[in-house]
């Protein structure tokens, strides 16, 4: 897994408002007509404001067809209060696949909805689709951010992670992207949501792409069922993820080569009870060997410890040249690869994944990392089992 420490900041509104109001707006329908230009009734009276009327009674009638004009036909307000709408996605969207559900008073009864693969042209198929991949791949929905980028346009950066519950491995499924959101000028409430994802180029419906992008995703990959490092993906692309790792601590020692297996046993059997307090700790996943510089003038390899654990509750290690350390996460870009591991091939992985970085304007630091999530001993895999990281 090669990785590439990039910001990672999720611009967020400073303030938040209270979804109720949105839900009292969007259920009062304006019953105003627009005039394009003044009417007749308002040049009558300006010029009658200039003559002396000859007929009272005219003037009267006049005067009052003016006054009930008025009050049936008040200026209809063409603008909106789009953070207002950002706001209320904030807190309406976190609920998409859960009991709760979103509040479909927000949405106009016919809602065009289209990504790559699936259309639909109403709210009823709006949330039967939002039901369906909510019984079949169990998803976890994360917003990101949600902005106005449009007169009636409001959009959204998001990430869904899914299991597809109906195969045996229960295959993960990661898409990322925008959903742009269009609004009823007249209602105010939604009319057009458009699903972009970032991992193809053909987001029209129907993608071909896209449609391969699903099943490729369904091919059987497995990783030991142990605890590993918590990220999140905040973009998936065609080459590469862009992952933020909370903070985690390694125990690690001097290794001669990325793709080595050179000290494993060393901080192995640290985990193992050879440390201070003879405690025995939780295996974990990944083990990682890490590159400081191209050059590689100073390689580590490393064994992340449980998350429970501190550097105030670990035992001291026995050897001079073993030591514990927090690693403060942060954001990388990551490339997945399965097979054997040497070398020339994680360099390979690892220079692809730069040009990659460089060619969609991002800055990846120097070094990179490789993380095995089997034994650095064996010698073969069938499953996506390393990871090259920046």
């Amino acid at each position: 897994m090669t990785t590439s420490h990039l910001p990672a900041t999720l611009p967020r509104p400073a303030t938040r408002r209270s979804a109720t109001t949105l839900r009292q707006q969007a259920t009062t329908t304006s019953r105003t007509p627009f005039f394009l230009s003044p009417p007749k009734y308002l040049k009558q009276t300006k010029s009658l404001q200039t003559h002396k009327p000859t007929d009272q009674k005219t003037f009267k009638w006049v005067v009052r067809l003016r006054s009930i004009a008025q009050e049936e036909s008040p200026p209809q307000s063409t603008t909106f209060d789009a953070q207002q709408l950002v706001d209320f996605l904030y807190e309406d969207l976190p609920h998409l696949f859960d009991d709760q559900g979103i509040d479909r008073t927000a949405y106009d009864g016919r809602v065009i909805f289209r990504d790559p693969i699936t259309k639909h042209d109403s709210i009823s198929g709006y949330l039967f689709n939002i039901s369906m991949l909510r019984k079949l791949f169990a998803p976890d929905f994360q917003l990101h951010w949600a902005k106005q980028t449009g007169p009636y346009e409001i959009t959204t950066r998001w990430t869904m992670v899914m299991r597809f519950l109906l195969l045996p491995w229960k295959p993960e499924l990661v898409f990322t992207g925008i959903s742009v959101m269009g609004i009823n000028p007249e209602t105010k409430k939604f009319c057009r949501h458009v699903d972009y994802w970032d991992s193809i180029q053909n987001n029209d419906y129907f993608s071909e792409e896209g449609l391969m992008d699903v099943i490729t995703q369904l091919w059987f990959y497995k990783t030991p069922d142990l605890e590993t490092p918590k990220y999140q993906i905040l973009k998936r692309t065609a080459n590469y993820e862009i992952r933020n790792y909370d903070p985690f601590i390694v125990v690690e020692t001097n290794a001669d080569k990325l793709s080595g297996s050179s000290g494993f046993n060393a901080v192995a059997g640290y985990i193992f009870g050879k440390n201070s307090a003879a405690e025995k700790i939780q295996m974990t996943t990944p083990v990682f060997t890490q590159a400081f510089d191209p050059e590689i003038s100073k390689v580590s390899i490393q064994i992340v410890l449980p998350s429970e654990k501190d550097m105030n509750s670990l035992p001291a290690p026995n050897q001079e040249e073993i030591s514990l350390r927090k690693v403060e996460g942060g954001t990388a870009a990551v490339v997945k690869f399965s097979g054997k591991p040497t070398e020339d091939i994680v360099w390979d992985k690892e220079k692809a994944l730069r040009s990659a970085l460089i060619r969609d304007g991002l800055k990846p630091k120097d070094g990179c990392l490789l993380a095995r999530y089997n034994d650095p001993g064996q010698t073969w895999s069938f499953t996506p089992s390393h990871n090259t990281h920046f």
